[in-house]
């Protein structure tokens, strides 16, 4: 019994060729297993084939192949491939998938068909792919999904799965009669890019490489040229053909020197034209350029590129949707990391895969910070029971040195405002109004004139303690200076009140406790920042940055842009 339908074309080309490169095309039709379905699949296979045959392509067809035969076609095409062929690849019929992996089957799979006899009877897409993959920018992949009605085993699904479509290739999917409609009219057609093309088919859906302006096939110089007579028209148009070739060379770019091909097929500087757009479409750093390009990123989408980079590590100096000098830096280290063509430019593949990296990487750090908060909790409540929870003075003085920000912070301050009353109440008038004095202030200054007045006052350890602060608080000495630089870049974020709102939120979220969530960074937000930096083992601060961001905001942000 016929089991199911394919058809594959591979090789035709979205960019120029030399004059000696071909097009080359694979054909392949089985039969749907499913014995209602009326799609003619051997027909549309012979229609195909003799349209691209007409039009200039190198055609292998088949029908109702076997898996070793379909291998034998496709063994065939890659040996005969060029370096600057164009390759097509129609796949129409059954198709199965995994969680990770698709397969087009053969006419006769091996029943039970399951996950781990699909490879016997089947033929993985990720072969296909990669082999398209060998002509990149000149490659299109058609997959025909009229089947899909066989039963499977455990493990498989019937159908397509997620495509990993590689850099250069497109990918055109729909029913056999639509992709036959499709390769009879836009594929015969010369000077029309594959998306102008897919405007106008229906039922189709394209994806992978696909840019907007590269025509899919050159228009053809012609094999005699004629000269023409030298009329005033004629003069005319050769000066605009002289100034046509002039301005393609000076701008140096593809669609510059499609223009002229498209516009000049018999000018004698065709063949130079045509040389210059392989040239430029074998550029791989160019090719990577087009692919984003034609994805058209939007503002939010390329900050959430720069958001993760900066969550991997990879330095993008700013999250500001500008894919500027330090972000294509930032990429082409990430590509590098990867082991992948270094280009700077980032392909849909590589978006989802630099994607579920970061999603990794956020998750791994809200792993690490929890693991780290709980033993710095730990031994925050250690130290207290050792130092500050007997409520003896020097304790608690002790403890809030160590941890200012602590567990017990606010219950060690409260309890040593009761000390600090009960002495202001014992205190002399004169150190009372002094220590008065010196708290209205609160300047470094002021506590340090309290000290010199009163070396043995009553308030002596408590003026100590506002010192040190007061000098962070002012910017003087190492830590003072610290202070205000991590202020100053801060500032320079330019944190509007719904981001810091969001931060607050974020830091509640994760037990940091920075109190009301109302966009304004008061005291025990900051304690609560410092917290956090603590937790991360970045340097505590008590002021955001921009790393501090995009790791606080991970799992907030990173996942919806």
């Amino acid at each position: 019994m016929r089991r199911f339908s394919v058809a594959i074309l591979m090789g035709l080309a979205l960019g120029a060729a030399p004059l000696w490169a071909e097009d080359r095309s694979l054909v392949i039709g089985n039969d749907p297993v499913d014995p209602t379905s009326t799609v003619a699949v051997a027909s549309e296979v012979f229609r195909i084939s003799r349209a691209l045959n007409t039009a200039g392509f190198t055609t292998l067809d088949g029908s109702n192949l076997d898996t070793d035969a379909l291998r034998g076609r496709m063994g065939q095409v890659l040996r005969d491939l060029g370096p600057t062929d164009t390759l097509v690849i129609l796949l129409a019929g059954d198709f199965a998938h995994s969680d990770r992996q698709s397969w087009f089957l053969s006419p006769d799979p091996t029943d039970p068909l399951t996950l781990a006899t699909i490879g016997a009877t089947a033929i993985n897409l990720a072969t296909v792919f990669d082999i398209a993959a060998l002509a990149p920018g000149r490659a299109l992949v058609m997959l025909g999904t009229d089947g899909n009605r066989l039963p499977l085993g455990r493990g498989l699904t019937a159908g397509l799965g997620d495509l990993a479509i590689p850099q250069g290739v497109a990918v055109v999917q729909g029913g056999t009669a639509d992709l036959s409609r499709f390769a009879q009219s836009g594929l015969t057609t010369r000077g029309q890019s594959l998306a102008q093309m897919l405007r106008g088919a229906r039922n189709l859906t394209g994806s992978g490489f696909l840019p907007q302006g590269i025509a899919f096939r050159e228009m053809q110089a012609s094999a005699n040229p004629v000269t023409p007579a030298k009329t005033a028209d004629a003069e005319k148009t050769r000066a605009q053909e002289v100034a046509a070739w002039a301005a393609a060379q000076k701008a140096g770019t593809i669609a510059a020197y499609q223009a002229f091909v498209q516009t000049y097929p018999a000018s004698p500087n065709y063949r130079a034209a045509m040389t210059e757009l392989t040239r430029l479409r074998n550029d791989p750093t160019l090719l990577a350029q087009t692919a984003e390009e034609a994805m058209n990123l939007s503002r939010d989408q390329r900050r959430a590129i720069q958001r993760q980079l900066t969550l991997l590590g990879f330095d993008t100096r700013g999250v500001d949707g500008i894919l500027g000098r330090g972000s294509r830096a930032a990429i082409t280290a990430w590509q590098k990391a990867q082991n992948t063509p270094a280009t700077g430019y980032l392909s849909a593949l590589e978006l989802d895969r630099l994607a579920a990296a970061a999603d990794r990487r956020a998750a791994e750090l809200e792993a690490e910070a929890a693991a780290r908060q709980a033993q710095l909790d730990r031994e925050d409540r250690s130290f207290w029971e050792r130092s500050g929870a007997s409520g003896a003075e020097d304790g608690l003085r002790t403890y809030l040195r160590q941890y200012p920000d602590g567990l017990y912070a606010d219950i060690a301050t409260n309890r040593l405002a009761a000390f600090d009353l009960a002495r202001q109440n014992q205190a002399a008038a004169a150190d009372r109004a002094a220590w008065q004095q010196a708290e209205q202030t609160n300047t470094s200054d002021s506590y340090t004139e309290y000290l010199t007045q009163f070396p043995q006052g009553a308030f002596v350890a408590e003026a100590q303690t506002r010192i040190a602060a007061a000098q962070e608080a002012e910017g003087v000495g190492d830590r003072g200076e610290a202070r205000a630089a991590a202020q100053a870049a801060e500032d320079a974020l330019g944190l509007n009140p719904l981001t810091r709102r969001l931060i607050e939120e974020r830091l509640a979220g994760l037990g940091f406790d920075p109190g009301t969530a109302d966009g304004e960074f008061d005291e025990k937000s900051r304690r609560a920042i410092r917290r956090f930096q603590k937790a991360r083992g970045q340097e505590v601060t008590g002021y955001i940055d921009q790393t501090g961001i995009v790791a606080l905001l991970a799992g907030a942000i990173i996942g919806g842009n």
